[in-house]
């Protein structure tokens, strides 16, 4: 999934500019958007009675109608909480507002912001379509385990498989009582090299004998304690070809990714490799 925020002063087409680009979009692949809405928490979509439910102490609310439209409320719901939701199902995401997210940003209107610029102009008028689609082609996909898992399902070969077998490495912490607290990961890579790897490692695991797909993702930049680091997933026949795959896969990364790690912690930080 490709996500990208459109940002910029209220007068200057951000919706104008993201119905353009689901146009385009869409003959491509499905598209979601997401608005930044700065209201009151009881607001209410098409009528009463989800507000009546918020109000008796519901944290969130759906409308579902009989052509299968709907719409939700809540509260405590984060941006990368939806990205996270949509990420298995769409192939684009047009974000309106949000000029602290870190995604890659069409900016209109001089609006400050906190993503890579992809592209800059006064107004919605302002923007070449054409390029404005291309330059979100280059965004780098959003990843998430489920949306690796929903690759997996959408295999050819998904109706040979009984298994399918993952593993999520994140950010630890501490690796005892007295260590320092982990406060982050950061991650740099030699991007063609990496890819490369991960392509040979996937190609060789799926040649084995009843390992239907390997799928690798492994996060670049700054990984927060707690958070994912690396994902892998793997379609097999049985059990037993999907956990040796799995295992295989991660250790081969760790081996031969050309991946840089530098830890901070609440008292030093350093390059893994320096140590």
């Amino acid at each position: 999934m490709k996500p990208v925020s459109i940002v910029g002063p209220s007068d200057a087409g951000k919706t104008t500019l993201i119905e353009r680009l689901t146009e385009r979009l869409a003959d491509r692949g499905p598209v979601a958007t997401v608005k930044h809405l700065r209201c009151t928490p009881d607001i209410d979509t098409t009528g009463t009675d989800t507000a009546r439910h918020r109000e008796a102490g519901a944290a969130e609310t759906y409308g579902i109608e009989a052509d299968g439209t709907w719409f939700g409320t809540g509260t405590d719901r984060t941006l990368g909480a939806v990205l996270d939701d949509l990420a298995p199902d769409y192939e684009y995401v047009l974000v309106e507002g949000y000029s602290d997210a870190t995604l890659p940003t069409i900016a209109l209107g001089g609006r400050d912001h906190t993503g890579e610029t992809l592209l800059a102009a006064s107004s919605a008028d302002g923007v070449n379509l054409d390029a404005a689609v291309e330059a979100i082609e280059s965004v780098e996909p959003y990843v998430t385990l489920d949306s690796l898992i929903a690759r997996a399902v959408g295999s050819e070969q998904a109706e040979y498989a009984g298994a399918i077998a993952t593993f999520t490495g994140r950010v630890r912490v501490k690796d005892a009582p007295e260590d320092a607290r982990t406060e982050s990961l950061e991650f740099e890579r030699y991007d063609e090299v990496a890819a490369e790897r991960i392509r040979t490692i996937r190609e060789e695991l799926t040649d084995r004998e009843g390992v239907f797909e390997v799928l690798v993702h492994h996060r670049t930049g700054v990984v927060e304690a707690g958070e994912d680091v690396v994902y892998v997933v793997v379609l097999a026949g049985h059990r037993a070809e999907a956990f040796s795959a799995v295992e295989d896969a991660i250790d081969r990364v760790k081996a031969e990714v050309p991946l840089f790690k530098k830890e901070v912690t609440v008292e030093d930080d350093f390059w893994a490799h320096e140590r």
